[in-house]
């Protein structure tokens, strides 16, 4: 998929979250029907229905998923591959891939957030590859290498590898990742969804302009986090 040049501002229900939504409120429909005929006092029932309406507001809104167009030019371009808190912004060394000195930004996704992530370059994906791991705090810094993750390589068409690292936290479960290697990958692309609280590492080269700095808020697909 090319860019596009107008943006649109749409909210949609990711398909990440389907299966999750309907099986939801099958189940919460059925649990209030079943208190509701199955006892004389509506008391429980309707302190049951609050909570569920309320819970179930929260998972929609888990899963929402704007749509987003990146305006303006995109070379050398790197934008925030999701909506989040800035955590890191620090030299380290990256021993997966690169194995050397790398730029590392990272954003924390709370459960109030869009979970959805974007690819951040344009370029070709060079590698996609998936760690199983532990569910460690995803704010913590062991985190990024201790965790379950999948880690996604681009090199941008003036040849600079970046990598974007998606990674479970305490609560998410499940990471998926859409590209394969291969294949052409442009900014406004989704590259995958993280359920349930995680965040995202960005490793950029040394001398990278980083455009963000610790406890900035980013909006996915939106926010340049730095030029190359």
């Amino acid at each position: 998929m090319g860019r596009k040049l107008k943006k649109l501002k749409k909210i949609r229900i990711h398909r990440e979250g389907t299966h999750t939504l309907v099986w939801g409120l099958a189940c919460l429909a059925i649990i209030n029907a079943a208190l509701y005929f199955g006892i004389d006092n509506k008391v429980p029932f309707y302190i049951f229905a609050i909570a569920s309406i309320a819970l179930y507001l929260v998972v929609v809104n888990f899963f929402r998923c704007p749509i987003r167009l990146f305006e303006g030019e995109t070379e050398n371009v790197v934008v925030a591959p999701a909506d989040g808190k800035v955590v890191v912004v620090e030299e380290v060394e990256e021993n997966e891939y690169f194995h050397d000195r790398r730029i590392m930004v990272s954003i924390f996704m709370s459960i109030f957030n869009v979970h959805a992530n974007w690819i951040p370059v344009d370029g070709t994906i060079k590698l996609v590859k998936h760690h199983n791991g532990n569910f460690h705090k995803a704010w913590l810094p062991k985190a990024s290498i201790e965790n379950e993750r999948s880690t996604v390589v681009i090199e941008t068409p003036e040849g600079v590898e970046i990598m974007a690292r998606q990674i479970a936290g305490a609560v998410a479960r499940r990471i998926v990742t859409y590209p394969n290697s291969g294949e052409d990958c442009y900014i406004d692309e989704h590259m995958g969804f993280i359920k349930f609280g995680s965040r995202v590492d960005v490793y950029l080269p040394l001398g990278t302009k980083v455009n963000v700095k610790l406890g900035q808020k980013t909006t996915g697909n939106e926010t340049v986090i730095a030029r190359l």
